[in-house]
């Protein structure tokens, strides 16, 4: 089989042609190769491009765990970076149909970005979805081992919860995530951004992610972040989300579109042994 592999500010992913899964691409192949030790190891897998009639092109996106999620934001910068190495895209805007609504994506080829129109960011519960009475989740909070946290939840094709803390930590991400993630008000799980402002024009977030854990970087947790921020009036609607893995530019309209700015690089490309599924 074979693969391609990119990342965003450290947020890898293998990309596989569809016409190489005909013999097979079950839950247990996809948590094989994304293995950092016993596969090629990364963030998730994209399939793609797949035939879509409301779309230039269609992608599907899997978690190492072998679920499928519905949008990322590193992972359509990834996917359309690829599509133009391959040329079937040059620097003309194009739209991506994915799980969680279509996109519009453009690669800056001389820059070596892609911008992504990631659609609109969403803070009803209902369409999140979290567990209660219909309402905007915003500044309410939860009790997560022993401790207090305030937190807003949005959705932009896929949930999540972002917290309010003074200072962000890996260390915090990695110990709140998991709970966060698996805390029965998700009925569908739910993405986990801890965020610190720093001004009016930038914020920190430490990223762990439903399905994959903690992660470098995150396109989607950056635009759910910044809206947050922008809708609590914390930031202007131009806003650098800083992570570990680097920054993302993210920009809002006044009716919460959120269009992101970021770097891909590619890492390489290969064929996967059939061996690894026998590990």
């Amino acid at each position: 089989m074979n693969f391609f592999k990119y990342h965003g500010l450290g947020n890898d992913y293998i990309i596989i042609d569809p016409d190489e899964t005909k013999s097979g691409f079950t839950k247990n192949c996809i948590k094989a190769i994304c293995h950092r030790n016993y596969g090629i190891g990364s963030d998730g897998i994209l399939l793609g491009p797949i035939k879509s009639e409301k779309a230039d092109f269609g992608l599907r996106i899997f978690n190492p765990d072998g679920s499928e999620a519905e949008k990322s934001g590193n992972g359509l910068r990834i996917f359309s970076r690829y599509l133009n190495d391959l040329g079937l895209v040059g620097g003309e805007t194009f739209t991506i149909d994915t799980k969680g609504g279509i996109v519009k994506s453009q690669v800056n080829v001389a820059g070596g970005s892609v911008k992504v129109d990631m659609g609109q960011v969403d803070f009803q519960s209902g369409n999140i979805p979290v567990l209660g009475e219909v309402r905007e989740v915003l500044n309410e909070y939860m009790v997560v081992a022993n401790k207090k946290i305030k937190y807003c939840a949005a959705t932009i094709g896929n949930p999540h919860c972002v917290v309010l803390e003074e200072a962000v930590t890996e260390k915090s991400a990695r110990y709140l995530g998991p709970l966060i993630e698996n805390d029965p008000r998700f009925p569908f799980k739910v993405n986990v951004q801890l965020m610190e402002i720093i001004d009016q024009n930038s914020i920190r977030i430490e990223i762990w992610e439903r399905g994959a854990g903690y992660t470098l970087a995150s396109g989607s947790s950056s635009a759910a972040a910044a809206a947050v921020a922008f809708r609590l009036g914390l930031c202007g609607n131009e806003i650098v989300v800083h992570m570990q893995g680097g920054d993302l530019n993210i920009k809002l309209d006044d009716d919460f579109f959120v269009t992101m700015t970021g770097p891909v690089t590619k890492i390489a490309s290969g064929i996967i042994s059939e061996e690894i599924y026998q590990a």
